[in-house]
């Protein structure tokens, strides 16, 4: 009888020789890794030297496989060429988007400009982008490519020239150390900076601008019209949504159908992406399969799936165009091309092999997504599916049976498998969603199992005929039948966020654990055998890690609010103002936002402080000219901490032993989380700035705070 370690090693075998076919599938994974070691550096790095790594480790690949070395030897040697290309790549797409980045200007000014397209609104009106001709105090050549604009009035439309009085400033920074960094993601989409209206947008007369700038107003005012059409037919609130789902245009959401969605789990239905790219293709492909089909005298004489293949492409083409092609829908558009180009080709569309080809070509062209939540979701839930397709049983087909026996046994088929791909789905975003968003649609599953019918055979179809149909005029009862089932939709998704305990609120992990989770979910689906179960624990780190110990005080970017957390809850300085701040904070931190007791803080219009020794550590000041000596004197007395928006240069003597931050420690190092050492008498803090976190990089320059909420 073989010995134990025999055994084992027999298995071993077995289990590598399983995945003969598989072992290119990581190659993604290797390049992915390349570009997210290269966003997570604190410094840039040159250019050439990342380019010679590549050139030399894609060199020595070849050169091992030229000599038919064993794959022991050319697999970790593959994997290295992968991941200095994923470097090489990230850092050449981070110089060829470079673009001047909007300075922070002290005074208000002008600018005048093209609206490309019309922007999701903001809490403080409507936005817009906007291509600048020209900004008064800025040289042409510091002339940022694009601004996102928020706008007081009516939002102009696309193809529109305006003249805009506006605070400038460049994109803003993280709202706390580690969270979602708004400035990376504007510099790969050349949106160099933010603008604040002070007054309605105005037309204006402007030179005629380049063509790329005429092709995008033109589309993106076709898009816009479209959005409307869609709304005028089925009413704001439906059609809110359905211009959302359609043109990617959000101006008409209501916010509370916005939270209705987003805490029943049905929040990815809003943005375009994958789902939808997926059933809109799906829908031409077999519509065209059908028509081909039913005419004998065609389909005898041509490949119906390859024709419908063709289809489907032109489907995702026309729809990424009328989306407005943002990033998440230029991915998904990929991966589904890369489907239909497989049929054209006789190969299988949906394999794991042709899911890797697509990661590979969305982080060649896009090194970035690898990063941001949308490419991270998609893809982990794109790879669980597939993976469960691989390993369904293949059930031997009946015959002769009774047609109510099939019926049921198809019916039942169906529903199982919906529910297990949605678990499965939902088990691989999970760690994702738990990360970077902070919240757990607890009824999630029960609300897609039950609106995935609903939005998949009757919304979704319906949009595209009726969006095909609408600029002759002919899509009203296809955009009808939409409508009501947007609003099903809506009905199940309030029902599902009003249940007791809809929405639970989970703290991040430290940043290294997602990594760690996204391998552990690899692993489970790119791994064929008993061993992929090995990556289970990894999958789950997120909630599994321990939590680092919350802040005492965090203050804003900017130094215009701040929250301290007592009792596991975090009081807030100012109510109402940087409220996404705040929530993006509290959420990570898994703390929920409260006001301050009534009493506890005496406030004047620029400045608020503790009523006793005992309301709180912190003493806020956010006017933006610096307070006199005296001011200064009032606060330090009232907290041991003292926050002022303005650089002082000097403070008085009740200072001594205090931690005062100023506008020059809030210029350089932006958002700041304080965790207390030692007794409070000692008053030593340990600090983290989001400017240790962000690095050095070409996008990390931060910004004033928004006007709107400044108050000051």
């Amino acid at each position: 009888m073989p010995s134990l370690a025999a055994r084992i090693a027999g298995f071993l075998r077995t289990q590598s020789l399983a995945q003969s076919l598989r072992w290119r599938l990581w190659a993604p994974v290797a390049l992915g890794g390349g570009c997210a070691v290269y966003f997570s550096l604190k410094s840039e790095p040159q250019a050439w030297p990342l380019l010679a790594a590549a050139a030399l480790t894609g060199a020595v690949w070849l050169a091992a496989r030229r000599l038919r070395l064993s794959r022991l030897r050319t697999l970790p040697l593959m994997l290295l060429a992968c991941f200095a290309l994923g470097l090489a790549v990230a850092k050449l797409r981070t110089d060829a988007v470079a673009a001047p980045i909007a300075p922070a200007l002290s005074e208000p000014t002008v600018v005048e400009g093209w609206v490309i397209d019309v922007d999701s609104p903001g809490a403080a009106g409507p936005r817009v982008v906007i291509a600048p001709v020209r900004i008064r105090g800025l040289a042409p050549e510091d002339t940022p490519v694009r601004l996102r604009a928020t706008v007081r009035g009516a939002a102009p439309e696309p193809g529109e020239a305006v003249r805009l009085f506006a605070i400038l400033n460049p994109p803003p920074a993280p709202a706390s150390p580690g969270a979602y960094d708004f400035g990376r993601n504007a510099w790969f989409q050349s949106m160099s900076g933010v603008a604040f209206g002070l007054g309605e947008a105005r037309p204006t007369t402007l030179p005629e601008p380049p063509w790329r700038v005429r092709a995008a107003m033109a589309v993106n005012g076709l898009r816009y019209d479209l959005a409307k059409r869609i709304v005028a037919r089925q009413g704001e609130r439906a059609g809110g949504v359905a211009a959302a789902m359609t043109t990617g245009h959000e101006a008409w959401l209501d916010p509370a159908d916005v939270d209705v969605m987003r805490d029943s789990g049905l929040a990815h239905i809003l943005s375009i992406s994958g789902l939808h790219m997926a059933v809109v293709g799906g829908f031409a492909f077999f519509l065209v399969r059908l028509l081909v089909a039913a005419w004998p005298w065609l389909a005898l004489r041509v490949s119906g799936k390859k024709v419908a293949a063709w289809a489907g492409l032109l489907a995702v083409g026309t729809y990424l165009v009328i989306s407005g092609a943002p990033p998440p829908a230029e991915r998904a558009a990929i991966t589904a091309s890369i489907a239909f180009l497989a049929i054209l080709l006789d190969r299988q569309a949906i394999t794991m092999h042709a899911l890797a080809v697509a990661a590979f070509v969305v982080l060649l062209l896009q090194p970035e997504a690898i990063v941001t939540p949308g490419f991270q979701m998609s893809f982990a839930a794109t790879a669980a599916l597939v993976a469960l397709v691989e390993a369904w049983p293949v059930r031997p087909r009946e015959i002769s049976a009774p047609l109510p026996i099939l019926l049921v046994q198809r019916a039942g088929a169906w529903i199982g498998a919906a529910i297990l791909a949605s678990l499965v789905a939902g088990a691989a975003t999970g760690p994702f969603a738990m990360q970077h968003f902070n919240r757990t649609a607890m009824y999630g599953l029960a609300a897609n199992l039950a609106t995935a019918p609903v939005s998949d055979f009757l919304i979704m179809p319906a949009l595209a005929l009726g969006a095909l149909l609408e600029p002759l005029g002919l899509g009203a009862p296809f955009l009808w039948l939409a409508a009501r089932g947007i609003e099903l939709m809506l009905a199940i998704g309030t029902w599902t966020a009003s249940l007791p305990g809809a929405v639970r609120t989970v703290a991040s992990a430290p940043d290294f654990v997602l990594p760690i989770a996204f391998l552990g979910v690899l692993l489970c689906c790119l791994w064929r055998g008993p061993l992929r179960w090995l990556g289970l624990p990894f999958a789950a780190a997120v909630m599994l890690w321990p939590r680092a110990p919350t802040p005492d005080l965090w203050i804003g970017d900017g130094g215009t609010q701040a929250a301290w957390v007592e009792a596991g809850e975090a009081v807030v300085a100012r109510t109402g103002v940087r409220q996404f701040a705040v929530d993006v904070w509290s959420r990570r931190r898994g703390v929920t936002p409260v006001e301050p007791p009534t009493g506890s803080w005496t406030c004047t219009r620029v400045s608020c402080a503790p009523a006793t020794s005992g309301s709180g550590p912190l003493a806020l000041w956010w006017g933006r000219r610096a307070p006199s000596v005296e001011q200064i004197d009032v606060l330090c007395r009232a907290a041991p901490v003292v926050s002022l928006r303005a650089a002082v240069p000097a403070l008085p003597a009740s200072c001594e032993g205090r931690l005062v931050l100023d506008g020059v420690d809030h210029a350089r190092g932006g958002a700041v989380e304080l965790w207390r050492e030692g007794p409070p008498a000692a008053n030593r803090w340990r600090a983290v700035w989001s400017a240790q976190v962000r690095g050095d990089r070409p996008w990390s320059r931060f910004a004033e705070p928004d006007v709107s909420d400044s108050g000051g």
